[in-house]
């Protein structure tokens, strides 16, 4: 069956918390005459076009983003506090989708897929009310953007993938492949949001061969350091880093952390590396250094090196000694100490650092770009994750459709 194109804006929130990502899409199956036709079922890139109309960034209000961060830290909280910030939220995707068409009045939608924001994602099974499982739960309320812009929204993306024996995490890799496959070189992706994760892509490979998957904390770390020494919401280019000295103690520790130990797929998030973990990252450098500069310098090299090792580790085997195209996006991509640091451990394994816009997409607008594509694939009951990169038994279709 030919897949209708369609316009669609990918609306994404990470655990940063800090806005709202609107990437709008224009997206078409192009003609196949290969001998492969299961290929077209994954979103092979020889069968799915994918063209960047338009990106916004929007910041939470103030009240917003500490009412969303409360809410990640809480240890309780109430249920008209969780009902009132569901459809909050749903109210800001709202209105940042109808801002990015205002400000492109030429743009008119066909669908919406939104991401939401992450309250909790619990990727391995755990012991509840006496029975043992996996959960994930992205706040934003679809009903209020389908009613607002009159137009269907797919969310809750995740679920569909642990219920087949995934981790949720990370689904950015249909687009990553669509995109990014190369018949001669190698490619990694490597997203440096709150959380960071790569996917590699090797040279010539199907999806199945894929590798991807969370290295651990990326901005995460870095900005509640910032915030809680110096007053920032994050570190400015990496400002800070920039003037401080790595602790080492403090780091071969931290590189010490279980997460670091798991085999992918793996996924991480504020359950791992969110306020408790930055609270005691921070004692420990304290017994050191009392300069808060070093702190976040640390935390800078934690990221690096968790990517670094990662990479060595579990990805650069696969790359079939080929050239390898390191491109980098999320928050972290305009971090110049971390982009610094990350240059300096990756070249020497034969990595060329890339930018995405070098392939004409923004580094911002990669992961909200990614859920208008998973919508699409949605839309048309076609699967959206990638069993090598989650863990999944099986390819399922993805998300939840509200209609307007």
């Amino acid at each position: 069956m030919r897949r209708r194109a369609m316009t669609v804006a990918g609306v994404m929130s990470g655990t940063s918390a800090d806005g709202i990502d609107v990437a709008v899409v224009r997206i078409s199956q192009t003609h196949f005459s290969g001998k492969n036709r299961d290929a077209a079922k994954v979103g092979h890139p020889d069968q799915v076009s994918l063209k960047m109309l338009a990106h916004e960034a929007f910041s939470y209000p103030k009240a917003l983003r500490r009412a969303v961060l409360e809410a990640m830290n809480a240890v309780s909280i109430s249920t008209a506090e969780l009902a009132r910030l569901n459809w909050r939220l749903g109210i800001a995707y709202a209105e940042a989708v109808d801002e990015t068409l205002k400000r492109n009045r030429q743009l008119k939608l066909d669908l919406i897929g939104c991401h939401g924001q992450t309250l909790y994602h619990q990727a391995r099974a755990e012991v509840y009310a006496g029975r043992n499982f996996g959960c994930t739960w992205q706040l934003g309320e679809a009903q209020v953007i389908a009613q607002r812009m009159g137009v269907p929204v797919v969310s809750n993306f995740r679920p569909a993938d642990m219920l087949a024996g995934g981790q949720g995490a990370p689904l950015v890799p249909m687009l990553d492949y669509v995109l990014f496959a190369h018949a001669r070189r190698g490619r990694v992706l490597q997203n440096i949001g709150g959380i960071a994760n790569l996917t590699a892509i090797p040279a010539g490979s199907s999806v199945e061969q894929i590798v991807a998957f969370d290295t651990g904390p990326g901005n995460m770390v870095i900005d509640w350091l910032a915030q809680e020494l110096f007053s920032r919401h994050f570190d400015r280019n990496g400002a800070i880093a920039g003037r401080g000295a790595v602790i080492e103690p403090v780091l071969s520790e931290a590189l010490r952390h279980g997460y670091f130990r798991l085999a992918p797929p793996r996924s991480a998030g504020r359950e791992q590396f969110g306020k408790a973990y930055a609270a005691e990252f921070l004692e420990k450098c304290r017994k050191v250094s009392g300069r808060g500069e070093d702190a976040v310098a640390t935390a800078t090299a934690l990221t690096t090196e968790s990517i670094a090792r990662s990479y060595e580790q579990y990805a650069k085997p696969h790359m079939k000694g080929k050239p390898v195209d390191y491109i980098v996006s999320g928050g972290g991509a305009r971090n110049g100490t971390l982009m610094r640091m990350l240059t300096a451990r990756l070249e020497p394994m034969g990595c060329t650092m890339r930018a995405p816009e070098e392939y004409g997409l923004s580094a911002a607008a990669k992961e909200a770009a990614a859920f208008a594509l998973l919508a699409w694939q949605s839309w048309h009951r076609m699967p959206g994750n990638v069993p090598a990169a989650t863990g999944a038994s099986k390819a399922v279709i993805l998300g939840q459709v509200t209609y307007s």
